[in-house]
């Protein structure tokens, strides 16, 4: 696969009938974290014409996806999954789609040579539009209004009626994640992500910052590598890095359903609003509607494990979701804190790697280390992130199993949300200056570089 999406010789698109009644077991179990849709008739309008839309991919690109993912389990591959902690439908312009590919295509480049490894890159893009929320309520100035959940389910302003949950909005999240795939691969196809062309980018990155030298034997070595290809007769130019996966937290599950598909090849089911899907830290019950709905489904899975998580929470989720062990199904991502990963995360990579079972590791270095400013901004500390990517390495090195990515909240633009970073810092006093997320603070376009380097350093050691 060249490109997320499908060409026009794809003929392996998951069918839309007959329904599979296996898409919808999760009604019958409890369902965390689900909108209160104050009217159940317009939301079953709006489902039954999700279930006659096109598939936004194609089963077979969720197989690919599972092939990559069973090399980083293996570890032969590296993977790189992130973007915003929540799309808006505003942020569904060109520019900022492209910066956000731009910033992951040099993030790849630069781990892939750190590592010496293949990085697969999945966004956290064209679907990520729904959030968990620790209360159902908000209370501002004496007046209480539903949280906002994301713009799949109702608006940010502080209106009742702007967070009156509104099913017409998941017909949104499909015409709007459509509109982004459509971009994604025509910039995956359009030779704007050349080898050559992104370490021009990330050479420009460096010129430009103060802490330049610091990467510089890294840039040497890929300059090295090129001018050696282009000495054998190789062309990097004609090397493109245009693989790209979709991914997003599959949380308001009338929208997954309504998207799920028979596939034509298999008649296994698949969730064709994306790639990858995972499930959250407050919605990984074994026993509940999250776990039930993933485990049909054929798409790659990933789960997030806070600093909670048991060992036995751990295995039951593999036996539910990956009973038959096929490397690539199912993903761990630790979500542990710097100050937990070093204590919390070896009993669990313990315990799943006595059980045989072949899951990817990767590590989520935000959710853990999220603290409110004085000025009332949520907000990360780059020192942590760090912080904690290094201990996720420590950990698995000292077992001998493979740190196989990061999941990162990131976007491409120059937004002061998270404070720190060794090239432009942010200081809690900034926070306020671009502050655009609509939920959690996210690394900007330099800090996700730093981050780049610095955990292609790590690799290094």
């Amino acid at each position: 696969m060249s490109s997320t999406g499908p060409s026009s010789q794809t003929t392996d698109f998951p069918t839309t009938l007959p329904p599979d009644p296996k898409a919808d077991t999760w009604r019958a179990v409890p369902a965390a974290q689900q909108p209160e849709w104050p009217d159940p008739g317009a939301l079953r309008a709006v489902t039954d014409e999700l279930t006659t839309l096109p598939p936004l991919v194609a089963a077979s690109e969720c197989d690919t996806l599972r092939d990559r993912l069973a090399a980083v389990a293996r570890g032969e591959a590296f993977l790189l999954q992130g973007g915003d902690c929540a799309e808006t439908f505003d942020s569904v312009t060109a520019d900022q789609i492209g910066h956000k590919l731009k910033t992951l295509w040099q993030m790849a480049a630069i781990l892939t040579y750190g590592s010496e490894l293949p990085v697969v890159k999945v966004g956290r893009i064209a679907g990520q539009y729904a959030k968990p929320r620790s209360s159902s309520e908000e209370t501002l100035g004496g007046v209480t209004l539903p949280s906002y959940r994301g713009d799949a389910v109702n608006g940010l302003e502080f209106t009742p009626q702007a967070r009156r949950p509104d099913p017409g909005r998941l017909r949104q999240v499909y015409d709007h994640s459509a509109a982004t795939l459509n971009f994604v691969r025509a910039a995956t196809s359009g030779g704007i992500a050349d080898l050559a062309q992104v370490h021009t980018w990330n050479r420009e990155f460096l010129g430009l910052s103060p802490a330049g030298q610091r990467y510089e034997h890294l840039a040497g070595d890929i300059d090295g590598m090129l001018r050696f290809m282009r000495a054998s007769g190789a062309d990097p130019d004609r090397l493109s890095p245009t693989e790209f996966f979709t991914s997003h937290e599959a949380l308001i599950l009338d929208y997954e359903s309504a998207l799920t598909r028979v596939d034509s090849r298999t008649g296994a089911l698949y969730d064709v609003a994306g790639h990858m899907v995972w499930i959250g830290e407050r919605t990984r019950q074994v026993d509940g509607a999250h776990v039930e709905f993933a485990r049909h489904i054929s798409n790659p899975v990933a789960v997030k494990l806070g600093p909670a998580t048991t060992s036995d929470d751990a295995l039951a989720l593999i036996e539910r979701l990956d009973p038959e062990r096929r490397p690539g199904r199912l993903t761990f991502i630790s979500r542990m804190g710097a100050d937990q990963i070093r204590e919390k995360l070896p009993r669990l990579v313990e315990k799943v790697q006595a059980s045989g079972a072949q899951v990817v590791w990767v590590c989520d270095p935000m959710h853990g280390n999220t603290y409110t400013a004085p000025d009332g901004h949520k907000t990360r500390r780059f020192d942590a992130i760090m912080d904690e990517i290094t201990g996720f390495f420590e950990v698995h090195r000292a077992l001998g199993s493979h740190p196989g990515g990061i999941h990162l909240e990131l976007t491409g633009t120059s937004v002061t949300e998270c404070v720190g970073g060794t090239v432009e810092e942010v200081t809690e006093d900034e926070l306020g200056f671009r502050y655009e997320s609509a939920c959690d603070p996210r690394l900007n376009h330099s800090q996700s570089l730093d981050l780049a380097f610095l955990t292609a350093e790590i690799f290094r050691r």
